[in-house]
């Protein structure tokens, strides 16, 4: 390295969205509820498989109360976001969800373990995801502003992708030696810390709809969901996401269970897994922002979910003696990393700069309790399915079926024509 860029290595000052005090901070808050949310993305269903004997229908019935808060408090979570200061619901949320996961290595150590905690502590996650995770979006939006919202996304996106690919290894160790249950005890202390860190927040993130107490909460829902369904680009995205979410939870109801019994993986090799969809996601991170200025955001968006239904499709066929189903389904991960975060960067781009600010957190839980209200029924559906064909059979319907909705996207939807971000009105 010469003199000059030495010095210039030396004289590195934050540029861009760095540079903003509040951004860097969320920015923190989320890498680290990140990498603790890895922990029990693998600890709690492998918790339910390994040591409570789960059968592929209590597996389905366990994703689908995580999810069931979509559908029971989605829209009104949007009324709430916008009438109500962001950050904090962001910091009541993370809180709470730290204190219900101490719930499981506390029952754990008692002997009191059983189905019916999982079940609790998912749907109690669920209800802070939804609130907490639409605030969370309103947020960026407002700190950021729309001309950032591409990077802003990339940059969360590259924080998340490093979870994911050191968070599973960790996590398969910290499994295997304290035992899953336990193991999700740093995950609730994630929760906890990164609610401290949003408490110095500056930028409060002020209610974008001056809507009274006294305003129809039903009419407020309305208005979200009439602007989804006036809006091409936003119903297509709504009905579509709608479809690849019934169909990933079917795969999320069967994976753990096909890795684990049918392919004889242990915690640590599934963990390496899902640290390859963490080295997918980097590296769609990395290239979102390029590849939509190079391709177009709505192209990159139906082009990431293609992708992902061709990782099912691996999953599908994985086989073979121990290493090569390791190999197969690591290839999987990876393919399914990189389209997953390389549809949701743009995907959730596009449907903030398409949004008016008074309305984005009614668009958020319009949008995501249209695209995720039919997942719990997904992945029941997975479970039953899988009770009756099998694990292996279940992953090919969900990989065909994906790649019919792929196919259609890429090929003959209104997204090939969204070259750039549009401005909110």
């Amino acid at each position: 390295m010469n003199k000059k860029r030495f010095l210039q290595f030396w004289q590195w000052r934050p540029s861009g969205l760095w540079r903003r005090p509040a951004f860097a901070r969320l920015w923190a808050s989320l890498t680290v509820t990140s990498f603790g949310g890895q922990i029990t993305n693998l600890a709690l269903p492998l918790t339910a498989a390994l040591l409570l004997n789960a059968t592929p229908f209590e597996m389905g019935l366990l994703v689908a109360l995580e999810l069931a808060p979509f559908a029971l408090i989605g829209l009104f979570a949007g009324v709430w976001v916008d009438r109500l200061a962001k950050l904090p619901l962001i910091i009541i949320t993370d809180v709470a969800r730290g204190v219900f996961l101490l719930a499981v290595p506390l029952a754990a150590a008692f002997g009191h373990l059983h189905m019916s905690v999982l079940y609790l502590v998912g749907f109690v996650c669920g209800v802070g995801n939804v609130i907490g995770g639409a605030a969370y979006q309103v947020f960026i939006t407002q700190i950021v502003g729309r001309q950032n919202l591409v990077e802003a996304n990339a940059k969360i996106a590259v924080s998340q992708s490093s979870a994911e690919l050191v968070g599973p290894g960790a996590a398969g160790f910290l499994i295997h030696a304290l035992g899953a249950p336990f193991a999700i005890t740093l995950d609730a202390i994630s929760f906890l810390v990164s609610g401290w860190m949003l408490k110095d927040i500056q930028d409060r993130g002020e209610p974008t709809h001056g809507g009274s107490a006294s305003a129809s909460i039903w009419a407020e829902i309305l208005e979200g969901l009439r602007l989804v369904w006036r809006n091409e680009v936003l119903r297509l995205l709504a009905w579509t996401v709608a479809l690849w979410q019934f169909l990933h939870c079917m795969y999320l109801a069967v994976i753990i269970l096909f890795a684990s019994r049918e392919l004889g993986l242990s915690a640590g090799a599934i963990g390496f897994i899902y640290a390859m969809s963490g080295a997918g996601c980097l590296l769609a991170a990395v290239l979102a922002k390029r590849g939509g200025e190079r391709f177009g955001v709505g192209p990159q968006t139906a082009q990431g979910l293609a992708l992902t239904a061709l990782a099912w499709l691996v999953f599908a066929v994985a086989s073979g003696g121990y290493w090569v189903a390791l190999a197969t389904l690591s290839l999987g991960m990876l393919l399914f990393g990189f389209g997953a975060t390389l549809f949701t960067v743009n995907y959730l781009s596009l449907r903030q700069a398409i949004t008016p600010d008074a309305l984005l957190g009614r668009m958020t839980a319009t949008m995501r309790f249209l695209t995720v209200a039919a997942a719990p029924v997904g992945s029941l559906f997975g479970g039953l399915l899988a009770s009756a064909i099998g694990l292996r059979a279940t992953l090919w319907c969900v990989g065909i079926a994906g790649l019919g909705l792929g196919t259609f996207m890429t090929g003959f939807s209104a997204l090939r024509e969204v070259r750039r971000l549009p401005s909110g009105e």
